[in-house]
Order: structure tokens, then C-alpha cells, then sequence
């Protein structure tokens, strides 16, 4: 495997763009937080990433020590791609990226693709607790776990079990809470979130 370009400078920014600042990779952080993945499903949630690069991105990972490939036991028998401790240590680093960013999203242009599941983050920014939660949209449902110190950050689907809260809302309202418009508390006293469940993280909602 070729050696890693560097910028060569004695600051831990450069070095750490040197690790992380080649176009996708961040992405691919992005998606590897929902747990183990195989190719096929990376790809198809990375759109418009061409084959080459990502099998060239994770390379690049598995060699820096931000993710893994493992086979799978049978009946799966594939390959799945996983972070490491250190490339999850970059959900601090994406969620702040993602804060900053707010400011840039605007109206959603005819060509920018959009997964349900990319509203995880943003929503995670505005949960105060830990515990699972189901968030139903039009475009799909998806998982959190909120406080998560390992294993998967959020995930597609419902959630596995009782979630501890479920949030039912319009994308138009998890659009605004994504562009930092909104705050989840916001919409749930103006009644745009529908709250159900009796956990923790369901009652403090309620309640706030």
C-alpha cells in the first residue's frame, strides 16, 4: 500500500486532515457509525462515490487504523467494514462539522440526494440523556442511541426492542431542526413532534 500523503507540517490539524481530509472519507466515518457494513451497502448510501475511490477511502482507513474489515460466520459469509475505537472518536469531531455546517444547507437543491438516516446527528445534538429512540419520517424510520460510548451511533429501521422514546415527525420539521432553525424541544412544544413511549429520554421531552 502506497504511504499516506502528509502535509508535512508539525501541527496536529495538518496531521490530523492528513488522516482524514481526502474527499469522502469523513463520509464514510458518517455511515461506519451505524455499525458494521458491508461495501455494497456503503456505497449505496455514499451516492455518487465512484467504486474505485471508496475501495481506495477504506483502504486508506483500514491502514491509518480508523476502521476494519472482518468476515462475517455463516449463513452471512461477507465482509463487513467497522470503525475502530479511533475513527469513532471522530463522532465528536462530525457532529461539530455538522454544527458549523447548519448555516450552509438552505433549501435542498434538485440534485442533493437525502437519506432518512443522515437526520441522525442532528438529532443526537439535541438529546439529553441516553437511551434508544425511534424516529419515524416519510422517508423511513431510523434508530438512535443516545449517550452511546460504544457500538453503533444510530442505525436504519426501527429500533431493535422497546425504544425508550419514538418520535413521529414531518421532514419538514427534521429538516428545520437540521439546519439549526429549530430546536427539538421547540417543536415538541409547538406539538410538530409527536412523543411516545415511557423512558427516561420520552418523559423529559414531555416535560420540557
Amino acid at each position: 500500500m502506497p504511504p499516506r500523503r502528509s502535509y508535512d507540517q508539525y501541527c496536529s490539524a495538518a496531521r490530523a486532515l492528513d488522516l482524514v481530509g481526502d474527499r469522502w472519507t469523513l463520509l464514510i466515518v458518517r455511515e461506519l457509525l451505524a455499525g458494521p457494513l458491508r461495501y455494497t451497502d456503503l456505497h449505496a448510501d455514499l451516492p455518487g462515490v465512484s467504486t474505485d475511490v471508496l475501495a481506495s477511502r477504506l483502504r486508506d482507513m483500514e491502514r491509518d487504523g480508523l476502521a476494519t474489515r472482518r468476515r462475517l460466520p455463516p449463513p452471512g459469509a461477507a465482509s463487513v467494514y467497522e470503525l475502530t475505537d479511533r475513527g469513532r472518536e471522530l463522532l465528536p469531531v462530525l457532529q461539530a462539522l455538522g454544527a458549523w455546517g447548519q448555516a450552509e444547507l438552505g433549501e435542498r437543491r434538485p440534485t442533493d440526494a437525502v437519506r432518512a438516516h443522515w437526520f441522525s446527528l442532528p438529532l443526537l445534538r439535541q438529546l439529553d440523556g441516553e437511551g434508544i429512540v425511534e424516529v419515524r419520517l416519510e422517508e423511513g424510520h431510523f434508530h438512535l442511541y443516545a449517550g452511546a460510548e460504544d457500538g453503533p451511533v444510530y442505525g436504519d429501521g426501527p429500533a431493535p426492542g422497546e425504544p425508550d422514546a419514538l418520535l413521529v415527525l414531518d421532514t419538514g420539521t427534521c429538516t428545520a431542526i437540521g439546519r439549526g432553525e429549530l430546536s427539538l424541544v421547540q417543536a415538541v412544544r409547538e406539538g410538530r413532534v409527536e412523543v411516545n413511549g415511557d423512558g427516561t429520554l420520552a418523559k423529559s421531552l414531555r416535560d420540557t
